[in-house]
């Protein structure tokens, strides 16, 4: 879709209360990532953990992959007195932020070199409820606001995300690792996920609209109803909630999207999967390299989540101004470039401008691309089932790369650092001719 909107009203969105609430609930889904990734992968390494062991710690992350499974409860089902006083959004989202808080807690009380299993399985708690806060968290995003925004709301939740990820959950949590110690710094991050919780009663629940399209299109769940009368209600009313919550969602895409469908959960599937495979052995390759704990936290957290923010701004006011498509395109050949300076940096060796100029365009990058494609997905979505088909495409954005991730360590390993950079970079490139495919397809809708 072509945009024609003046520079100052690009800017001007940023202004809109719902846009800057954004942030804060930002925020509180960016805490929980690093201490279950990055953060966990650097005290797994500090301790001396293997890396081939710390690699299959990615696997934990496919728990952001399959939050398709649990999507539709999040969507439809009340939680009692949660929803009767929150709301469905914000009564999920307070669920959620409790079950961080107590894995967090319970990665606090565990030593990982005696008890890694059991740090598994904390760690594994934080991200079934980080990824459940994070559904509840996109349909709140989305249902919030009109489309034509989704760019700047993407743009102001990022920010809160990088810097939660970033200062708190990264850079933070490795200044009381290296000063104190891990258990207190993880014990920190769980007192920081009261952000989130505040958050939560400050906002307001979003009106939930369905087109009268919609509406038609779950009288398949009325038809069901009626041609079951003489099944008993335990078993007629799940199986009818079934089809409304889980059913309907699935074909709504498919008949909207017609014979673009498949190719568009393609695409999903593969646009991120070059910096997410490179993400998981990131910090391990900063230790490796020789810097310390403080070098990695104020260079690869402080001065880093400043780039991602500034590239996060950008992309959203770019978004606006020119439209999702082009800017997609940009995102995706600027990560395949920034990921192979982590290539050459490698070959150089350690060095502190070195590590800040790559870093610098990394996160610019990546935050440029995020505002761009966090954009794009929430305009895939019908805000009649918010929650189960963005987590459809969020959980397809990360499926893949998380299980390549995987291997990381073992490709690392075997061939190297350079060779593992170089390796990530080439799979960001079928995401580019796809791109390119969508914008030069006359009849692919690119609103």
């Amino acid at each position: 879709m072509t945009v024609n909107r003046s520079w100052r009203e690009s800017f001007g969105v940023y202004l809109k209360p719902k846009v800057l609430g954004m942030f804060f609930l930002g925020f509180a889904a960016g805490l929980p990532f690093p201490l279950v990734f990055t953060t966990l992968s650097t005290w797994l390494r500090d301790v001396g953990v293997e890396r081939a062991t710390i690699g299959f710690f990615a696997w934990i992350g496919i728990t952001y992959s399959i939050k398709i499974f649990w999507a539709p409860v999040v969507d439809r089902a009340p939680l009692l007195f949660l929803t009767q006083f929150f709301g469905q959004r914000r009564g999920w989202m307070l669920l959620a932020q409790a079950g961080i808080m107590l894995g967090l807690i319970g990665m606090a009380s565990v030593d990982p070199t005696q008890h890694i299993v059991s740090m598994a399985l904390f760690a594994l708690l934080v991200a079934f409820a980080s990824a459940t806060q994070d559904v509840a968290i996109d349909a709140y995003r989305i249902e919030a606001i009109d489309a034509e925004f989704q760019g700047a709301m993407a743009a102001m939740y990022q920010a809160g995300w990088r810097i939660a990820a970033g200062l708190v959950g990264g850079a933070a949590a490795l200044y009381i690792a290296d000063f104190v110690s891990w258990t207190v710094s993880y014990w920190s991050m769980a007192m920081a996920m009261g952000v989130g919780v505040v958050t939560v009663f400050l906002i307001r629940e979003p009106e939930h609209k369905i087109s009268r399209e919609t509406l038609l299109g779950e009288q398949k769940v009325v038809n069901f109803l009626e041609r079951t009368t003489h099944v008993p209600n335990t078993l007629r009313m799940p199986v009818a909630w079934f089809i409304g919550a889980v059913v309907c969602p699935f074909t709504e895409f498919f008949q909207r999207n017609g014979k673009w469908a498949l190719m568009i959960l393609v695409f999903i599937g593969i646009y991120r999967i070059s910096d997410i495979a490179l993400a998981n052995m990131a910090y391990p390759f900063y230790i490796d390299m020789g810097y310390t704990l403080s070098e990695i936290a104020s260079i690869a957290k402080i001065f880093g989540v400043v780039m991602s923010i500034i590239g996060a701004m950008v992309g959203g006011v770019l978004v606006v101004r020119y439209g999702i498509m082009p800017m997609l395109l940009v995102g995706a050949i600027l990560v395949i470039v920034t990921n192979l300076m982590y290539a050459q940096l490698a070959i150089t060796g350690k060095s502190l401008f070195g590590l800040t100029v790559v870093l610098s365009a990394d996160n610019f990058t990546g935050g440029m691309a995020g505002s761009a494609f966090i954009a794009y997905l929430s305009r895939l979505t019908n805000t009649a089932y918010t929650a189960t088909q963005y987590a459809l495409f969020s959980s397809l954005m990360t499926l893949f790369p998380k299980f390549i991730s995987g291997f990381s360590g073992l490709v690392v390993d075997a061939y190297g650092y350079v060779a593992f950079f170089v390796y990530v970079s080439t799979l960001g490139i079928p995401a580019c001719f796809l791109v390119l495919y969508f914008m030069r397809s006359k009849s692919f809708r690119q609103d």
